[in-house]
Formats: C-alpha cells, structure tokens, sequence
C-alpha cells in the first residue's frame, strides 16, 4: 500500500489504513489514513502521488460529482491529545506539499485550514463549482498552486472535526424524488437535520440518498434531535456531536414511504467517530499496517 512506504521502501511506522471503499457507479474511492501527527502529512502525500500519477480526469467519468484526480483530503483529529491547530498545520503543509511534488495541481482550502473565514467543505465546494457537471476550471482561482488544470483538476484540502458518510438506499429510480428528500433532510432546510449535507445519485438501479454528516459544536436542543440521544466527543475540551445514522435512515425511510417508495438499505463509508477512534487505537497499538483487510474477521 503505496502511503504505507517511503520512496525507499521503508515503511512509515505508527501508520494504518484503516478502511478502503470503492464503488463503480461513482468510479470513487475513499481511503481512510490514521497516523500520528507526526507521520499523516507523508502518508498523504505518498498517496497523493499515486493517485495523481494513475488518474487522468480528461478522461473520468462517474455519477459522483468529482473535481480533482485526488478529490478531497479531509484532516481529523481523532485523539484528545490532537489540537484543531494541529490538524489546521498539517492540512497546509499537505496541500502546499501536494503542488510541490507533482507540477501542475492545485487546491482549494476548507475548514479550520481556510483562515479566516473557516468556510465549511459545502459552501468551498459550491464557490469552486464542484456540483456542476462540467466546471469551468478556467474560472477558477485556487487557493494553493497555478490555476487548475485539466490533467489533474482541483482537490479540496482542509482540517475540521469529524465528518461521516451515510448513505442510504431507496428503491426506485426517480432521481427527482431523491432530490426532494434530499432537499427536505439538509442542514441549510428549515427542519432539516442540523450538520447533515446531501446529494441524491442514481446508484445500481435504485438512488442513493449519499450524506456527509458534519459534527456540531455543542449539545443540540431536544427538539433539533428529534428527542434521540447523538453521539458526542470532544476536541480541546470543546464538546461535538453528530446526527446518528439510524436518524437519518428513519427521516428518509418516512419521507420515501409517503410517496410509496421503500428502503433498501443503509451504508456507513468508513465509521462512526467513535468506532474510527477504537479501531485506530487498536490497529495501531498491534501494529496492524493494512487494517482493511483484518477488520471484517476482527469485528465479527
């Protein structure tokens, strides 16, 4: 595994892969890194590299919106030791680092990384263009390195408290009514779910209602939780807190069902804050380099 090793072949120590998700349909990967601070901005890179060097965007396709060959590189801290400052550091030597070693990309910042504003992954994306078919690159001016271009697009580098991906399937091929539920659930709708950013994607015959569950600052009243408990952790002594997944499928299983749609299912990509914390701990207290491949056996 390509950010596990040095150029030399030596392998970066107190580093784990701790998930990798593909999908077709997206022609999309997500490969979930824990390390240190210390050790994450090389693991990073080294990815980077490969993936840069392996993915050309003239010619990608895929129903997932997507902008650069490396799409997005979200930093989280994971342990109470791991300052907001910590990971804001790492997530502009990345990106600064990501232009260096390979000439021509470019990124844009988000988060604590995008000093002063903060400007959450969302709001970065709409500005660049990201949730058009076809972004006009030469619009563009990028926060680090030349102005994006084609061969490798744009990537979105930044630090913040965890975010999960939630994804959940329902059983039909209106692309339109997922819109509308995806609508109805999002943060910036009045009663939509504080945190919850959505899309809805045509996915292996059915749609997908594909969420990235930002983490809030604080305790939510009752009445923003729907009275269920959301799981919360800390940064720095600041306390933040998620919608939980089984919220999330009931709110589009209920908004499906009033149309006569049913569910297929739901999907975590990669984990809970809580689970990504533990299993860290333990694939690296053992050692485990390529946690991917041992986690099945190891978690049933």
């Amino acid at each position: 595994m390509y950010c596990l090793y040095c150029a030399s072949g030596v392998r970066h120590e107190g580093t784990t892969v701790l998930n990798i998700f593909n999908d077709y349909d997206y022609n999309r990967s997500v490969i979930t890194i824990v390390a240190s601070i210390d050790s994450i901005r090389e693991a990073i890179l080294c990815a980077c590299e490969k993936a840069c060097g392996l993915i050309d965007m003239q010619t990608h396709t895929g129903v997932h919106p997507c902008m650069g060959a490396v799409d997005l590189i979200p930093i989280y801290p994971l342990g109470e030791e791991v300052r907001a400052e910590d990971c804001t550091k790492e997530a502009l030597a990345v990106a600064q680092g990501l232009t260096e070693r390979v000439q021509g990309t470019s990124a844009f910042l988000f988060g604590w990384a995008d000093f002063p504003l903060q400007r959450g992954l969302a709001h970065r994306r709409k500005e660049m263009g990201w949730f058009k078919k076809t972004p006009d690159l030469r619009a563009i001016r990028a926060d680090v390195g030349p102005q994006p271009q084609k061969r490798f697009g744009l990537t979105g580098v930044g630090a913040s408290p965890y975010v999960m991906n939630c994804n959940v399937t329902i059983d039909t091929q209106d692309v339109s009514l997922g819109c509308s539920i995806a609508k109805a659930i999002r943060e910036s709708t009045l009663g939509g779910l504080p945190g919850v950013q959505v899309l809805a994607l045509p996915h292996q015959g059915a749609v997908e209602i594909a969420c990235n569950v930002e983490s809030v600052k604080g305790n939510l009243p009752d009445h923003l939780t729907a009275g269920e408990p959301w799981p919360s952790f800390s940064i720095g002594g600041e306390s933040y807190c998620h919608a939980p997944a089984s919220l999330i499928t009931a709110r589009v299983a209920e908004l499906a069902g009033r149309q006569g749609v049913s569910m297929k299912g739901t999907a975590l990509v990669g984990f809970t804050p809580r689970d990504c914390r533990g299993l860290a701990e333990y694939a690296l207290s053992q050692g485990i380099a390529e946690f991917w491949k041992e986690q099945r056996r190891i978690r049933m």
